[in-house]
Formats: C-alpha cells, sequence, structure tokens
C-alpha cells in the first residue's frame, strides 16, 4: 500500500508500496522487486535516493513455517541519485521476527543506484528510480474512502461523497515515480536441497531503523 499510515506520510522513503515476485528472463531464474516511496513527483525525481539509515530487506520463507529462511538486505551509502549499494544474501538472518540486524558477511554485490550490478548467470540488481507501477484513481478513491485521505496537500480536501470509482477512470499515478529494489537470480538460490517440484514460498519485504 502507499501512505498507509500517518507515520509513512511524513516519512516517505522507507514506505513500502509493493512487492512483487515472477519468473525471470528464463524458466530457472526468478524476480523479486520491491517498490518504496511513492509517490516520487517529477520535481523529486533529479535527486531522490534510499534512506542510508534504513535497513531495506527482502525476506524468503522456504519451508512454510511462515518466518524468514534467507534474507537480502540492502545497505544504501551517500545520499541523492548517485548513492552505492551494497546488497548481502541470500543468507540466513541473524535474527528472525520484528527486530533486525545487519548480516555479518562481505556484500555479495556493491554498486552504484541507478545502474544494473551483477551477472546475467547469477545475481543481478538495479535499485533506483522507476515509474510508479500502481494504477489507481486515487481522487476518487478518497471520496469513496474518505477516512484513507492525507492529512494534509491537495489529496486531503475531497468533500463530495461517491460510491463508486469513475468511467472512465483517472490514472493519477501516471507521471509519478517510485524507487524501486529489483533482484533476479537462480530460483534454486532460494530452496532447500530436498525441496520439491515447483515448491511455494513466501516473499515479504521490511524497513528498518
Amino acid at each position: 500500500d502507499h501512505q498507509d499510515t500517518p507515520e509513512v506520510e511524513i516519512a516517505q522513503l522507507p514506505d513500502i508500496n509493493d512487492v512483487y515476485a515472477f519468473p525471470g528472463v528464463t524458466s530457472d531464474r526468478l524476480v523479486l522487486a520491491v517498490t518504496t516511496a511513492s509517490p516520487v513527483t517529477p520535481s523529486q525525481s533529479a535527486t531522490i535516493g534510499f534512506d542510508p539509515n534504513v535497513l531495506y530487506q527482502v525476506k524468503v520463507d522456504n519451508d512454510g513455517d511462515n518466518l524468514e529462511d534467507l534474507v537480502f538486505q540492502l545497505r544504501f551509502r551517500g545520499k541523492g541519485r548517485n548513492q552505492q549499494v551494497e546488497l548481502f544474501g541470500p543468507v540466513e538472518p541473524t535474527q528472525v521476527g520484528s527486530f533486525n540486524s545487519y548480516v555479518k558477511q562481505e556484500p555479495t554485490l556493491r554498486g552504484m543506484t541507478n545502474s544494473m550490478v551483477g551477472t546475467s548467470s547469477g545475481i543481478q540488481l538495479y535499485a533506483g528510480l522507476f515509474d510508479d507501477p500502481f494504477f489507481i484513481d486515487l481522487q476518487q478513491f478518497f471520496r469513496i474512502v474518505p477516512d484513507r485521505r492525507p492529512s494534509r496537500g491537495p489529496l486531503s480536501k475531497f468533500p463530495d461523497p461517491a460510491t463508486s470509482f469513475r468511467n472512465p477512470g483517472k490514472d493519477f499515478l501516471r507521471g509519478f515515480n517510485a524507487l524501486g529494489i529489483v533482484i533476479e537470480l537462480p530460483e534454486d538460490m532460494l530452496l532447500p536441497a530436498n525441496a520439491a517440484t515447483d515448491p511455494a514460498i513466501g516473499i515479504w519485504a521490511t524497513t528498518s531503523r
């Protein structure tokens, strides 16, 4: 969800918007993607970067117990569009659950944001600015569900109630961007040695200070 609590409405960078998992360029590869910080306005796009004081993680449960067995951890250094990014993992986490700490190992990948890092046969990472992939008539949504309106800004004032979306709708987020983390890797790197054919795995993302 975008801006789903009052806290993330005022703390834009750690706000997780969406988490995706889908097949990679070949059938034996998997893509994990996380978007954050949306909506990034056109004026912000030239200077925005990930929060260097936040631990960004993608977590993987591969045995069905709803606890992370593997994590990807990302650390960003510097500010703005030209940051250094370090990716750790996939690796067993130091601890599981709501308390998190950095794993103690050398980065799997290191490079610059807004550029491809890694190899097409191993792990690849792109962390940077993307067009927001979420589509919604946000103005009408806040008329339908007024208690979800932001507390400030132009979307905070919609006095006329509504019960349904407009036809045709308006993609309010067109032209807005998001920060995104995209990881592609061989899917067997996420599976236990005795995994069944085409097993189900759980994937989610967190941001922590």
